[in-house]
């Protein structure tokens, strides 16, 4: 059996009247949200699962940037059953004039229904193009929806999409209780996996809840281990910073905060340099990530790099004869946030990753060369600690470029060289082969001996890589593990990069199983995470799974990958003296049989494939910054607070 694609997870509360029946635009109906659900929530994996959560939360959300709602209260119950509920003004209750049916029923039975498609109902709104509460409505295996106003609570239930009774009213309330509360159950004829997990929901809430000034979010799960979680930020994304700071030392006091609004489009950037070589900037758009940037992070670039250089040529911290310095080394050890709310977003692409209004960059632009030139001034100490740390930047990177343009001289000349230590598959097919990154000579050689050398290439590292996280790029580019590394994969790294190049389609990580083979992967996870993050996006790192243990009874053997594994075995086979149980400590201790049949063959091997999801890339970004970062105090609490899924440690 391939066993190759198991995957691992790296306002106010005023009342309007303008919002009613009339606001709710009917685009067209819900067919086919069944039959292809990916369509619209992206996949039937977990991803997805989750994602309906977050469609419900995004229109309480828009309550809230409308200025009418400061709670949301979200529940995971004990069947898996999700309750979300806010004190927005809720969902109208009036007939919809177009449908002829309540405004609440269309919004929850009629695809791209709702108020934020123009009539005044939103000036700015996130979620899934209006498609989301008729898309968990279809998705889900009942869904009830009740509403609170005007002293009454309305009430409807839909099963499968389908409605099952009229919208009723079901009982009184105060007359100052308003809101939607939405309670669904997802369907397990749709998704793989029925069972939400809280840190996923938690990450999502509190990068909501950062987003959105003085709105605050609980998280509840009712489940066995009971946890709740409040998230309320004050200060919005200044506390966004500092939060993604905390694993670092910022090198000057105060975040940086920008605010105005410019031609309709309210802006908002927080920053904060710390004394890290990689730059974090996160950018949204009406709540809603832009992982691949756009036309506000460009306003945002071009800003920063003209006012600090301006600010450093008024003030002779950069000499006449030096050049500008670049926006790169202006944005080393930057942690930024770009927060945009627009009337209408034109996104390229349905996955609203990229933004492309161009209003957005001079508005941008405009504010933050504005605010910036100001702090710059009032804080002279923090604008000449920005300049300086700069130049070293400027300095390390001229280093690393003429280290870089040495490597492709010789290349040049030489042809394609490819480092002397790797073992390299016949094959040139990519698709076809894959590269095991091996820790250590002794199990190079045993792998080397195991491997199938048509598809199969060896790369023995010696003991633990460079650990990028705290080296700039002049000694990453001097450091002979990762050149090799570079080199072997083809793709090159940072601006150099271009997958089309890469030599293997399956890169795998192969260590001991134990604290230290852990460490040399997560050196090398970060690694391919700051320089190739392409190369895991599309799925072509993975870990190898040694095991844990040889068992032999009567001239037979297994082999256990976990200590429940090893449990099983031993309850199959007995657990009388005759049996042989070896640990193994380390790859080296199997020959190339063992390490073949066990960890490198096709059929029988298990393979973890690293997935890099961008819905949390600033948790992601923190999660390497705790572990590899040199603050000791934020590790030690990451690590007691993960402790207890660790299931084998050697110390």
């Amino acid at each position: 059996m391939n066993r190759d694609d198991i995957i691992i997870r790296l306002g106010g509360n005023g009342m309007s009247a303008e919002y009613g029946a009339d606001q709710i635009q009917i685009l067209e109906g819900l067919e086919a949200v069944r039959k292809r659900p990916g369509m619209y929530i992206g996949s039937t994996s977990s991803r997805g699962l989750h994602h309906l959560v977050y469609e419900i939360v995004d229109n309480s959300v828009d309550e809230a940037l409308a200025g009418f709602c400061d709670k949301i209260e979200v529940t995971i119950h004990e069947d898996n059953s999700i309750t979300v509920l806010d004190n927005g003004r809720g969902i109208p209750v009036g007939i919809q004039k177009k449908a002829g049916i309540p405004a609440v029923e269309v919004v929850f039975t009629i695809l791209h229904a709702g108020g934020k498609f123009g009539g005044g109902g939103y000036k700015v709104s996130g979620g899934l193009h209006g498609v989301g509460a008729s898309v968990v409505n279809a998705l889900s295996v009942w869904l009830e929806v009740q509403i609170y106003q005007e002293g009454k609570v309305y009430q409807q239930r839909y099963e499968r999409g389908k409605v099952i009774y009229p919208l009723k009213v079901v009982g009184e309330c105060s007359l100052e209780k308003h809101g939607t509360e939405v309670h669904f159950l997802p369907d397990p004829q749709i998704f793989e996996d029925t069972v939400y997990d809280f840190d996923t929901l938690r990450i999502r809430l509190q990068e909501t809840a950062f987003l959105t000034k003085n709105l605050k979010i609980i998280l509840r799960d009712t489940r066995e281990e009971k946890k709740e979680k409040t998230f309320h930020y004050e200060g919005g994304i200044q506390e966004f910073v500092t939060y993604l700071n905390k694993s670092k030392t910022a090198i000057y006091d105060k975040v940086v905060y920008c605010e105005g609004s410019r031609d309709n489009i309210y802006v908002e950037v927080a920053m904060q340099h710390n004394d890290s070589y990689t730059e974090n900037i996160y950018s949204f758009v009406n709540n809603v990530n832009t992982p691949e940037g756009g036309t506000h992070l460009a306003g945002f670039k071009n800003a920063l790099t003209k006012t600090v250089n301006d600010y450093a040529r008024k003030n002779k911290l950069l000499k006449d004869n030096e050049e500008n310095l670049s926006g790169e080394d202006i944005r080393e050890g930057l942690t930024a946030i770009i927060s945009v709310k627009i009337e209408e977003p034109q996104f390229e692409g349905q996955t609203k990753q990229k933004l492309g209004n161009s209003e957005a960059r001079g508005a941008v632009d405009n504010v933050v060369s504005e605010q910036l030139t100001y702090f710059l001034e009032q804080n002279p100490n923090a604008a000449k600690t920005i300049c300086e740390k700069s130049v070293m930047a400027q300095r390390a990177r001229a280093a690393a470029r003429k280290a870089r343009d040495l490597t492709r001289r010789k290349t040049a000349l030489e042809g394609t060289t490819l480092p002397g230590k790797l073992a390299d598959c016949s094959n040139k097919d990519p698709e076809k082969c894959e590269i095991f990154i091996v820790e250590g000579d002794s199990a190079g050689g045993s792998a080397k001996t195991a491997r199938s050398r048509d598809t199969q290439a060896i790369l023995p590292l010696r003991g633990k890589i460079l650990n990028v996280e705290k080296a700039r790029l002049d000694k990453i580019y001097a450091n002979a593990e990762i050149k090799a590394m570079i080199t072997a994969f083809g793709t090159g790294i940072h601006d150099d990069f271009d997958i089309s190049k890469l030599r293997y389609h399956k890169i795998i990580i192969m260590t001991d199983a134990d604290v230290d083979g852990a460490h040399i992967s997560t050196l090398m996870l970060t690694f391919l995470y700051r320089f190739m993050p392409e190369l895991i996006r599309q799925g072509h790192v993975y870990l190898a799974q040694p095991p844990l243990y040889k068992l032999e009874k009567n001239k037979q053997i297994w082999y256990a990958y976990s200590d429940e594994e090893l449990s099983q075995i031993l309850k199959e086979v007995g657990r009388d003296s005759n049996n042989k149980i070896q640990r193994y400590k380390g790859l080296g201790e199997m020959d190339a049989e063992q390490l073949w049949e066990t960890t490198m063959d096709p059929e029988r091997r298990i393979l973890l494939r690293v997935n890099m999801d961008d819905d949390v890339i600033s948790e992601l970004d923190l999660t390497f910054t705790t572990l590899m970062g040199d603050q000791v105090e934020p590790r030690r609490e990451f690590i007691e607070a993960n402790a207890k899924y660790v299931q084998n440690l050697d110390i």
